[in-house]
């Protein structure tokens, strides 16, 4: 082989490894920079749901009246506010409005601090403390849509971070973003229904509602076919006995006559319907929410369970989720809750969860108001609008309960349900509502 041979040899081989090692610089190019866009894209996401946090702890701090209720309030103000601060801070721009952003933060925290140094010390809110935190909300609440905006440009690509990186000398986002106008979500839910306010304390060691003797496989297999109609049912199979989850059951496949699936778990103690699920598509709508209410409450009257009163519905995708609280005389009772999807085409119940109405029903010995309406309506701010009250017991994060009154109202368009206790007069819990068109959700 002659010298030329050999050269041209070498200089293919060199141009061979100068090519895997630029496909591999190319591939780790890409690689990092992937990396890079889902770490801007997890810090941006945090300071989207540390900002709602900021405003929806402002607006139950405009309900309150509670000194002690009022300074925890303010303290989470503080604390969300850092957060959302700090993963700002990790973002790769430094346009005009992420600056806003920053300074609107550190001067959330720094005055929510202060006041709740206030309440702390025993001194009450002036209206000037007030009036400022009516502006902070809503500053918050533009800066809250905005970002939520942000958000949805940047989910379906109108908005990309290396859009904003060009964009940051003397720029705007909104010169490369359109802003459009969007419908605001704040939630989202998985699982087969939302389980609205007090789900997360609504489990039970004693499971009062589930009463009964334990049953075997073959009679839960009965009582699983004659709660779904054996006229309408082609075949059933068994899906086994699961003993680890909160109530343990006995699952089960059937196939109906018109070849849908529907699956059912039935308990072990007592024979009670635990989870009923049976997905189907819905093409049209063609029956209101009310009515679609309605149907459930009739559905659960002819199960068995009387006295139940919606509370919270989300509607999606056809269905529509709606939570009903178990009503002894005149006072609901938020522990005791069932879940039921129905579909708007017909009316059909097609899931239905008991778990909170099993863990904790029965009837209990409510005790007697210690104060008036009136007097628990004085230890709510005097700034609100109340539209409707009554009674209800909440549970807790102990595993116990509270006699309340329940005010629901608005101040400052801000939806809102307030419970003092009926017995102290304390100020025990303020949800915030987010009417939606897909339904009614609580913070």
């Amino acid at each position: 082989m002659n010298k030329n041979k050999i050269w041209i040899a070498l200089t293919v081989v060199l141009l061979i490894i100068i090519a895997i090692l630029g496909y591999n610089l190319r591939n780790k190019s890409m690689a990092y920079s992937t990396t890079k866009e889902n770490d801007y894209n997890r810090a941006f996401y945090e300071v989207v749901d540390y900002v709602q946090n900021v405003k929806t702890y402002l607006a139950k701090t405009m309900v309150s009246k509670s000194a002690e209720h009022g300074a925890e309030m303010l303290t989470h103000v503080w604390r969300e506010a850092n957060l959302a601060q700090s993963y700002v801070g990790m973002l790769p721009i430094e346009s005009q409005e992420l600056e806003n952003t920053e300074k609107f933060l550190n001067q959330v925290s720094e005055y929510s601090y202060t006041l709740s140094r206030k309440n702390i010390d025993g001194e009450g809110l002036t209206d000037e403390d007030i009036n400022k935190i009516k502006e902070l909300y809503n500053y918050s609440n533009d800066l809250s849509n905005t970002l939520n905006e942000m958000s949805t440009e940047l989910n379906n690509g109108t908005l990309t971070w290396e859009d904003l990186m060009k964009n940051t000398e003397a720029s705007e986002i909104a010169e490369v973003s359109t802003f459009n106008v969007v419908e605001e979500n704040f939630h989202e839910y998985t699982g087969l229904i939302y389980d609205g306010a007090f789900s997360e304390h609504m489990t039970s060691t004693e499971k009062k509602g589930l009463t009964g003797d334990d049953i075997d496989e073959e009679t839960a297999k009965q009582k699983a076919e004659k709660f779904i109609g054996k006229d309408k049912i082609k075949s059933t199979q068994n899906n086994g006995y699961v003993e680890n989850g909160d109530i343990p059951v006995y699952r089960f496949e059937m196939t109906t006559n018109d070849n849908q699936t529907i699956g059912i778990s039935i308990s072990k103690k007592g024979g009670h319907v635990v989870y009923l699920n049976y997905n189907r598509n819905v093409t049209e709508e063609k029956i209101s929410e009310q009515d679609a209410v309605q149907m459930g409450k009739e559905y659960l009257a002819s199960k068995g369970y009387p006295n139940m009163q919606e509370t919270y519905y989300l509607k999606e995708n056809g269905f529509i989720t709606v939570n009903y609280a178990y009503k002894q005389g005149d006072v609901v009772i938020y522990p005791d809750l069932i879940k039921i999807k129905i579909a708007l085409d017909n009316g059909e119940i097609i899931g239905l969860e008991t778990t909170g109405y099993l863990n904790c029903h029965y009837e209990r010995n409510i005790p007697t108001a210690q104060i008036s309406m009136e007097e628990a309506r004085e230890n709510l701010s005097d700034k609100i609008e109340i539209k409707s009250e009554g009674l209800a017991i909440i549970p807790t994060e102990w595993n116990t309960e509270i006699f309340c009154y329940e005010f629901k109202g608005k101040v400052e368009d801000i939806d809102f349900i307030a419970y003092i206790n009926a017995e102290t007069g304390e100020e025990e819990d303020i949800l915030i509502i987010t009417n939606t068109p897909n339904g009614t959700l609580t913070e």
